[in-house]
């Protein structure tokens, strides 16, 4: 079966709820490295990407799509398990959280400041059936502390400077609570107290895990 047989055939699957992470894993890898972004973009459906509007702040990067391959290393390196719940941290499309769901099972939830891209995402993911994929449109440094239920937190380069400061801050109480995992791509976190290295992986991926007393493992 080409790619594009094998992407329309997923597809299906997804849609009649037919899927299951280890049958979608199996499929993603059967495709040549160098054309499983194209892949997965065509089984989710994902177009054009419409263009950043006014709402993006001063210092936040514009969309873009992360990798399939790092995806693929931080889902197996962190791990993510099905019983955890992802939140994408600047989730555009949305992309990053539905590869993240249909290769674990774990529910995933999107940040995005941008309501464009948020109500982009939330129309792919109706479109597929991903009940467990949510999108939230709003300001990160507002929205994150309130993702109490969160697990495993991604960064791909969102911002910097005071404004990566203050989402850092508010998943603290998070980490009272749990351990909770954060995985950066390409923006290195500043020093923090009650975070630690777990791994450096390549693609510039970095996981970090909580070390708070109060917390107790996730998962």
């Amino acid at each position: 079966m080409t790619p594009a047989g094998s992407a329309e055939a997923t597809r299906s699957l997804i849609e009649r709820g037919l899927h299951d992470p280890a049958t979608f894993r199996a499929a993603l890898l059967e495709v040549p490295p160098a054309g499983r972004d194209r892949w997965v973009d065509a089984v989710l459906g994902v177009g054009d990407i419409p263009d950043d509007g006014p709402e993006l702040p001063r210092g936040c990067v514009p969309y873009l799509p992360c990798s399939v391959d790092v995806l693929l290393r931080m889902v197996d390196q962190t791990p993510i398990r099905g019983s955890d719940v992802f939140v994408d941290v600047g989730s555009g499309l949305g992309r990053a959280a539905m590869l993240v769901h249909l290769l674990t099972g774990a529910g995933a939830i999107g940040l995005e400041i941008q309501p464009a891209l948020a109500l982009a995402s939330r129309g792919l993911a109706s479109r597929l059936g991903l009940s467990r994929v949510s999108s939230v449109d709003g300001d990160a440094t507002k929205l994150t502390g309130c993702m109490t239920n969160g697990t495993v937190f991604f960064l791909y380069c969102p911002f910097g400077g005071d404004r990566l400061a203050k989402v850092l801050a508010a998943l603290e109480p998070i980490a009272r609570t749990r351990t909770i995992r954060i995985c950066s791509v390409e923006l290195p976190l500043p020093p923090c107290p009650w975070l630690t290295i777990q791994d450096r992986y390549p693609g510039d991926l970095v996981i970090h895990r909580s070390t708070l007393p109060g917390g107790a493992p996730a998962g």
